[in-house]
């Protein structure tokens, strides 16, 4: 039997600098540095991290154990996997740059502040590595692209919604960084969903599913209710979340950091969502595409069809306001047959 691995090229690559980061980093470790407090070339440590400014990238796919790396290797394989085939290479490699260079960056700067105030040597050699922020950003990923996916662990007696996999992954590495003292992973955790979620939300493009051309630049950010930041939480605690994120947001507004979202760019998203909602995880996932090249075609178009159907449905609603608008000049009209029938029989008798 012959078997096929079918991997896209960046995914590819991310799983092989991984393993090879890994390792190189392990031996390094050993064997030319082994006293604590000397420069690291390939995990990131805030006394030296602007000296070897690479480290900011490499820093994410040096593991520390077999454990941390079967772990980035899955992370990379699946996730690498479904988010190419998603948004293709380019986009794909742009997201995996500004979700691993920007929390590796903030998160050298937060222990360099952390060190001036408590003037504690730790936090200045603190080793920061690891692909926790990268978990993050893929959550926020599928939270985006299939909220509603349900995913069943042992045989069915767990199951749980894609939606909720970045609240409990950020409260795992909250509790675990308060408890047992790994504060790098509750940093870099935190700081990989704040990053993603503002890159998806504000900055990368996204096709136009409502749209019937192929080409196109397609739309901003992804403004849908469903991917608000309120929306990652519990519901009981949505309220209160929706208020802060909201005076965040406006106080960005007036400074202009941030530009508002319009009505119809609210709308369009939301039929973007609606559209992803009805693709499945699976069919991203298959090893092999049976379908050829027609599969996505006929994607394409069953997305258009749905957006399209919402669409026609608004219009209804809007057109079923009309007629009430116009019945004030209309209302004199039901004297009129009346008139007409009793003129008409006028000229009956006198035909007579």
């Amino acid at each position: 039997m012959h078997l096929r691995i079918n991997i896209p090229p960046l995914t590819r690559i991310l799983l092989a600098l991984a393993i090879v980061i890994s390792l190189v980093f392990q031996v390094a470790r050993f064997e030319l540095w082994p006293t604590k407090g000397g420069p690291d070339f390939l995990a990131l440590i805030p006394q030296w991290s602007l000296f070897y400014p690479w480290v900011y990238f490499t820093a994410t796919f040096a593991e520390q154990n077999v454990i941390t790396l079967l772990v980035a290797g899955a992370t990379i394989l699946f996730g690498g996997k479904y988010l190419e085939r998603a948004w293709g290479s380019k986009e794909f490699g742009k997201f995996v740059l500004v979700v691993t260079l920007l929390p590796n960056f903030v998160a050298s700067l937060l222990y360099v502040l952390w060190f001036a105030i408590t003037r504690e040597d730790e936090q200045a050699w603190a080793t920061i590595q690891g692909s926790v922020a990268l978990q993050g950003a893929f959550l926020v990923a599928f939270k985006q692209l299939v909220p509603e996916h349900t995913v069943t662990i042992l045989k069915g007696i767990i199951k749980i919604r894609v939606k909720h996999f970045p609240a409990i992954f950020l409260a795992a590495n909250t509790v675990s960084g308060i408890v047992v003292g790994t504060d790098t992973a509750l940093v870099l955790a935190w700081l990989g969903f704040l990053t993603s979620w503002t890159y998806l939300r504000f900055y990368k493009k996204q096709p136009d599913l409502s749209s019937t051309s192929t080409g196109g630049n397609g739309i901003r950010g992804d403004a849908s209710e469903t991917f608000a930041f309120a929306s990652f939480w519990p519901d009981a605690v949505q309220p209160a979340i929706a208020i802060f994120a909201d005076s965040i947001y406006n106080a960005l507004v007036a400074l202009q950091v941030c530009t508002p979202f319009s009505a119809e760019e609210i709308e369009t998203s939301n039929e973007q969502a609606i559209a992803r909602g009805e693709s499945e995880l699976p069919s991203l996932l298959e090893p092999i595409n049976r379908r050829g090249g027609l599969g996505k075609r006929e994607e394409a178009e069953r997305r258009r069809a749905l957006a399209l159907k919402v669409l026609d449905q608004r219009l209804h609603a809007a057109s079923a306001n009309r007629p009430s608008e116009h019945q004030g000049p209309a209302a004199p009209q039901p004297p009129n047959p009346i008139s007409s029938e009793s003129a008409h029989s006028g000229a009956g008798v006198e035909g007579s």
